[in-house]
């Protein structure tokens, strides 16, 4: 009857890997036994030799293999093989241990915090989502339990800071007969929605710290936009009430390069060239017309124009013309003409024969 009653830790990876360990030292002192399995059931079982054996000061102490069905044999025997030392048959996914949750995110909403993770392939009934957390005031962690896979609660303060921790359980004794959960999931610290490297006092001021710097920068960029559109709006401003005054060195280019500036002899200089493009551009053209009907009706065309007519007798050069007339269109403007010896002076309204 000891042979059923030596104690073995089973262990069912995620229903991968089967770890079957026991007490080899106490159970076994001085001998290194062996150790084989088999999935198969009926009478024509095909036992199978452990293909990893687990340690403990040289001596086997347990064995790791394949899971490869849902029932299970497994036998002790001595070293040789000769003996039977122990035996047992039991259902393999009862020993289930699940992995760790997957993808785990935190919604912080509010006082409200959500936990949720991604759902495995297999036995999803089976498993409870566990959330753990505490502050640096609380001594002990607060457990929340859900199905899986999204736990949430509330209450939280969003002044502290908060250590997190989630895993998965199986439901016992409905899947498992052993209370097995997975790995706790690494710890994550929060406070108030925001993730930190961890709860202590340094890293928890860094936070507020790095939103002062921003807001800081962020008011001084707005500062010195504003005062460049304000210099904008001033330089328009100032050109519209003061506009510049023109610098004469670059109007009169002549007066300084050509004249060094000698304002009176670039004002003589300007004066003769101002009268010759006058009398050049602004010369009258003057037309000797004899009386006649035909001339008359032509002329009559031109009454729009300013016309200045002035009539002379005396000594010509021709005796056989008895009167003529000068007929001179001419802009207003004081210019002299020559003409058949004559000179003109005219001026805006009035002609002056010289």
């Amino acid at each position: 009857g000891w042979k059923d009653a030596i104690s073995t830790t089973i262990i069912n990876f995620n229903n991968e890997k089967m770890q079957i360990t026991w007490a080899a030292r106490e159970l076994f002192p001085g001998e290194n036994v062996s150790f084989s399995y088999t999935f198969d059931e009926g009478k024509h079982k095909v036992w199978k030799p452990c293909p990893t054996y687990l340690l403990d000061q040289d001596y086997n102490s347990g064995c790791l293999f394949k899971t490869e069905g849902p029932t299970l044999a497994i036998s002790i025997r001595n070293g040789n093989g000769s003996e039977q030392l122990f035996s047992k048959r039991l259902k393999s996914d009862f020993y289930i241990k699940p992995n760790r949750p997957e993808n785990v995110t935190f919604f912080w909403k509010e006082n409200t915090v959500t936990v949720s993770c991604n759902k495995p392939e297999k036995a999803v009934k089976c498993l409870r989502l566990e959330l753990q957390y505490k502050s640096k005031f609380d001594k002990e962690w607060q457990s929340r339990t859900s199905k899986c896979c999204s736990v949430g609660e509330q209450g939280f303060d969003p002044r502290k800071c908060y250590s997190f921790r989630v895993r998965l359980k199986r439901l016992v004794p409905y899947c498992n007969v052993v209370n097995y959960s997975s790995d706790w999931e690494a710890e994550t610290f929060w406070m108030n929605g925001t993730l930190l490297d961890s709860c202590d006092d340094d890293s928890i001021k860094s936070q507020p710290n790095t939103v002062i710097v921003l807001s800081c920068l962020l008011a001084v960029l707005l500062m010195i936009l504003i005062l460049l559109i304000l210099l904008c709006k001033w330089q328009r401003l100032q050109k519209s009430v003061m506009p510049a005054v023109p610098d004469p060195k670059y109007i009169f280019a002549d007066l300084f390069n050509d004249h060094n500036g000698n304002f009176q002899e670039w004002i003589d200089k300007t004066d003769h060239a101002v009268v010759q493009t006058k009398l050049e551009y602004e010369e009258p053209e003057c037309i000797i017309e004899a009386e006649s009907q035909q001339e008359d009706e032509k002329n009559s065309d031109k009454q729009g124009l300013q016309e200045k007519v002035f009539t002379f007798s005396g000594a010509a050069e021709n005796n056989d013309l008895k009167s003529a007339r000068i007929a001179c269109l001419m802009p207003a403007s004081n210019t002299i003409a020559s003409f058949a010896g004559f000179q003109i002076l005219m001026n805006d309204d009035m002609y002056v024969m010289l």
